[in-house]
This record gives C-alpha cells, sequence and structure tokens, in this order.
C-alpha cells in the first residue's frame, strides 16, 4: 500500500491539480462519527477522480485557550494517520493550531483554505462544527461561504450508540474508566498501542510470565490495570492472544512513568526492537499493590487463565 502522503500545514500541502475534497476536525481517536464526515470526503473523491485529504489540527485549541487543563489526546499523529489511511484517504494535512490561526474571521475561513488549495471542490464537516475566530462559524455560515467560492459543503449528522452521540470525549472518559470494551464500539476497531519492544528487568521471566516490555507514551493514559489483548507485529502471522498490564508496578518498583507490559499466551516470537502493536479487547481488573512476589505470581496465574478464557485457551 502507497504510504499516506502528510504535510506540515495547508500552505506546505503538495497536492495534485484535481479536484480536493477536504475533511476538516482534530477527528482524535478516528471513531465512528469521524468516518461518517471521513467516508464521504473519501466516496466523493473517488467519484471525481480527485484527491481526498483530512485537514487537522495540531495541538488541540484548548492547548492555546486553556493551558492549564488541555485535552489530552487519544491518538498520536501518526497513528491517526495509519487509521485515516485505512479509510481511504490519500493525505493527511496537520495545520498548527496558533494564535495566528485562531485569530481567522470565520467569514474568511473558506476564501483561506481556496487560496492555499485552489483546487478545493469539497469541505466535509460533522453537523457541530465551529470555526474561526471566537468559534462564530457555523454549518450554515460555511455553506454560504462555500457558494460564494465554488466550494460545495456536506454536514454529517452526529452518530449515536445506545442512545447517546458519539464523540472524542465521550472515549476519553471510557479509558479512563478503564472501559476499554465500549470504547472499541465507539471506535469501530480495537484500541491500540504501537511501539518497540525494549529490555526491562526480567522479573517476568523468573516468577513464571515473561512479558514484552512496550515502550509507549500515550497523551491520554488509559486507566492503570490489567488487560485483554492481542499483539500484532512483523513475527506473528496473525495476531496473538495475550494479557497486559498498564501502569506503574507498585509491587515491584513503583514506576515513575507508566509501563506497558505484555504477556504473550503461548510462544512468544517477539524480541527486543521489534516493532508491535497491542489491540485492548477487555478490562480485567485494577493495577494494586500485592504482599510481596508470590502474591503476584498467583495473581497473575489468575490473570493469564481469566485470559486465557476469553480466548478459549487451556
Amino acid at each position: 500500500m502507497t504510504p499516506i502522503a502528510q504535510f506540515p500545514g495547508l500552505e506546505n500541502a503538495s497536492l495534485p491539480a484535481t479536484p480536493l475534497h477536504l475533511a476538516i476536525g482534530m477527528f482524535d481517536g478516528v471513531h465512528l462519527g469521524h468516518r461518517a464526515v471521513i467516508e464521504a470526503a473519501v466516496q466523493s473523491a473517488r467519484r471525481s477522480g480527485g484527491v481526498a485529504a483530512v485537514l487537522t489540527f495540531l495541538p488541540h485549541p484548548s492547548t492555546l485557550f486553556r493551558p492549564e487543563q488541555p485535552t489530552h489526546l487519544i491518538m498520536d499523529q501518526a497513528n491517526k494517520a495509519r487509521v485515516l489511511h485505512r479509510l481511504g484517504v490519500d493525505a493527511v494535512i496537520t495545520q498548527p493550531f496558533n494564535r495566528e490561526f485562531a485569530q481567522l474571521l470565520a467569514e474568511d475561513f473558506v476564501a483561506w483554505l481556496k487560496q492555499r488549495a485552489p483546487h478545493l471542490a469539497g469541505i466535509y464537516v460533522g453537523e457541530n462544527f465551529r470555526f474561526g475566530r471566537g468559534r462564530k462559524g457555523d454549518i450554515a455560515l460555511l455553506v454560504a461561504e462555500g457558494r460564494k467560492n465554488g466550494v460545495t459543503v456536506f454536514s454529517a449528522p452526529r452518530v449515536n450508540f445506545d442512545g447517546e452521540p458519539v464523540s472524542s470525549t465521550r472515549i476519553r472518559a471510557l479509558l479512563e474508566a478503564g472501559d476499554v470494551a465500549a470504547a472499541n464500539a465507539l471506535f469501530g476497531y480495537s484500541y491500540f498501542a504501537e511501539g518497540p519492544v525494549v529490555p526491562g528487568k526480567r522479573l517476568g521471566r523468573t516468577i513464571g510470565f515473561p512479558t514484552l516490555n512496550v515502550a509507549w507514551a500515550p497523551d491520554l493514559r488509559p486507566k492503570f490495570g490489567v488487560y485483554v489483548v492481542k499483539v500484532a507485529g512483523a513475527k506473528a502471522v496473525t495476531a496473538l492472544p495475550g494479557v497486559a498490564n498498564y501502569g506503574l508496578r507498585p509491587t515491584v518498583e513503583q514506576a515513575v512513568q507508566p509501563l506497558l507490559e505484555v504477556h504473550v499466551l503461548g510462544e512468544c516470537p517477539f524480541n527486543a526492537d521489534d516493532m508491535v502493536t497491542v489491540k485492548w479487547l477487555r478490562f480485567l481488573r485494577p493495577e494494586r499493590k500485592f504482599n510481596g512476589v508470590e502474591e503476584l505470581r498467583a495473581q497473575i496465574a489468575l490473570d493469564r487463565a481469566a485470559a486465557a478464557a476469553d480466548f478459549s485457551l487451556r
């Protein structure tokens, strides 16, 4: 598969001279609600022989407007681009969200886009999209300005799940509560961590449960605890069943930064420096401090058995 094109800002985007269909938003997590917007842009691009691109922003606007309490992002730009590529997006444009951009008048937004992307044919957003200084712009203004500039506007209605709108805010709350299964239903895919295997202290091996230490430092930290997972990588034909602990390891060291440790149920083909993707499936229990290594070993055996039962392994 051809790698997705990525550009740091619309003024730096080198795009073909074909109709540009541009989905605009933070798209943090690329969940089911986002897909309604993105897939509309992709389908229009395919019909017109054009390009489907996403215009997203970094940092999150909250970093500028309320720096004392910024919104923590579900995924980084690299993983966002990876998920967008799977949806058929041709290019990702990451626009710096700075004070200059934040001062752009809502009435000037479409003209600003058109000046930097003269082949802009369509804009695709969610129905609650707001833009321009003070968030004054709404869908009605976007449609009106689009008409002036020869650009069509598509507004996707909000997607509901279990009677409530699917949103990044809702997913963040679920991840922080450890309810990864519910979060996955809203994502439309499994929440995942990706990183290289790094050398550890080999404690797991000494107590009969060898683990992979995965270098992973998310902006939004999910609840510390034990999860049922699958582990994928170049050395595995299919994703392998496993059980993971994410947290500070209070029984053995009380780490300063949380660690992701994965125990593969069965033979593990991965070694240090291998890139792996850990797909989180279900929360088993919160992390807690045990009264010594033997009590920890007994609990890990129970965790392993619970994970094995999920995969019907003996």
